[in-house]
């Protein structure tokens, strides 16, 4: 058994085939709750955001990677040769410091953003709950992603890594002022109602920018949004008329389809717009058309493009690499070091436990020969095998402690199991 991740990212894929990958809540429930009922796995977490897709897998079978790369294959409608282009597996010790490279922004498309860490407490506490309640997550991802998530609060802690970071609504604000340079005054839209949505209302109110908010599906909750923000509410039919005044379109609905098509903005804006169009595409599946791009005055931005806007202003954030993969080095060893010892702590308890039956079963014999021994002679009976039973133990439980910290720990408690006959007491605590 191991631990294992299969995914592919903003590294490995482009936008194209990453949307074909994204799972929506109940997908992700129903595809966690088949590999674990398929025996794929003992544990499973599905991270799904715009920029990656990945399959944590906690004590994971002999082909489990392959079945979880045919799943994402399956949800991709892509063969498993063509998905494996895209695909990266990790494994054991690899596969944790991936999981807390992520959780800590040093793998996200914006370096320092702080949306992932929300994210991967949103797909644990998911998977938590999956079941009926009973969840799809044990001892070994349970600590994994807790242990992540600490991990990403001390990068924000003790670096300057999230300083000034750029979310995905910070990142399109900055494609914004290439278009317009200062955006005060100017008219937005803002599509969908969800985080994305918030954030990016919060960041258009910050630069000045009157946006209105726009509901595609989930009426009640754009009101709501609206509301808070003290903003207008428009529902999509109606788009067409805002459209024309806007200047900067932000979509980021959780629509599995284009919600803006070519066609829809031609006839909001015939000939074209008289004046500069920004439309910010932050979803995934992508909200906009790309055929959109192409018309008149329009300019179109979606996710891939932020890297490359934010390029210039990581210099300083770059220069906290070193102190947060410090202390993702420092974790990931935590960490390992406790799973690895997961074969010998049962076998040190049994052993110890074992070994302390055998001292009281012959010290009672022993002092049931010695009634002349006064009551402070039998307590120093006592203490001086309690002593003794410490000593002899010793040099065992350290070297099994050494073992599990070098990856052998398995060998050896194998090894202990067989000498001193612990196979039922360790084996089924190990259970």
């Amino acid at each position: 058994m191991a631990i294992a991740v299969v995914g592919l990212s903003h590294r490995t894929a482009p936008i194209e085939v990453r949307e074909r990958f994204v799972f929506g809540a109940k997908d992700a429930e129903a595809a966690l709750l088949d590999l674990l009922r398929r025996g794929v796995s003992r544990e499973a977490v599905l991270l799904s955001t715009c920029n990656r897709t990945e399959l944590y897998l906690g004590e994971v079978a002999g082909e489990g990677e392959r079945e979880a790369v045919a799943l994402l294959a399956a949800r991709a409608d892509l063969p498993e040769a063509e998905a494996r282009q895209h695909l990266y597996v990790h494994r054991d010790r690899r596969s944790v410091e991936h999981l807390f490279r992520v959780v800590s922004s040093l793998d996200s498309m914006i370096l320092g953003e702080a949306q992932i860490q929300g994210q991967v407490k949103g797909a644990y506490e998911a998977a938590c709950a999956m079941g009926g309640g009973t969840g799809v997550v044990g001892p070994v991802l349970s600590r994994l992603f807790e242990a992540a998530l600490a991990v990403g609060g001390r990068v924000r802690a003790e670096t300057r890594l999230g300083e000034g970071a750029a979310s995905v609504p910070g990142a399109a604000i900055e494609l914004a002022r290439k278009v317009f340079g200062s955006l005060r005054g100017l008219r937005g839209l803002v599509l969908g109602a969800g985080e994305m949505s918030e954030l990016m209302l919060s960041c258009l109110a910050a630069e000045g920018v009157r946006a209105t908010v726009v509901a595609s599906r989930s009426e009640a909750r754009a009101r709501e949004l609206a509301a808070r923000g003290g903003v207008d509410f428009l529902r999509f039919e109606e788009i067409g008329p805002a459209l024309a005044e806007a200047d900067i379109v932000a979509a980021a609905t959780a629509a599995p389809h284009v919600v803006l098509t070519r066609d829809l903005v031609s006839r909001a804006l015939p000939g074209g717009a008289r004046k500069p169009l920004c439309i910010l595409d932050i979803a995934l599946p992508r909200d906009v058309e790309p055929e959109v791009g192409e018309l008149e005055n329009v300019f179109l931005y979606d996710i891939d493009d932020l890297e490359q806007i934010v390029t210039g202003s990581l210099a300083r954030r770059r220069d906290e690499i070193p102190a947060a993969e410090r202390i993702v080095v420092e974790a990931v060893t935590d960490y390992w070091h406790w799973y690895a010892a997961r074969d010998v702590v049962p076998v040190i308890r049994a052993l110890r436990d074992r070994a302390e039956a055998t001292r009281r079963e012959e010290v009672a014999k022993a002092l049931s020969k010695l009634s002349h021994l006064s009551e402070a002679d039998r307590e120093a009976v006592e203490r001086l095998t309690r002593q003794l039973l410490a000593k002899v133990l010793h040099a065992p439980t350290v070297r099994l402690r050494e073992a599990a910290a070098n990856g052998r720990g398995s060998g050896v408690a194998e090894a202990a199991r067989f000498l001193f006959e612990l196979d039922d007491e360790a084996q089924g605590e190990r259970e």
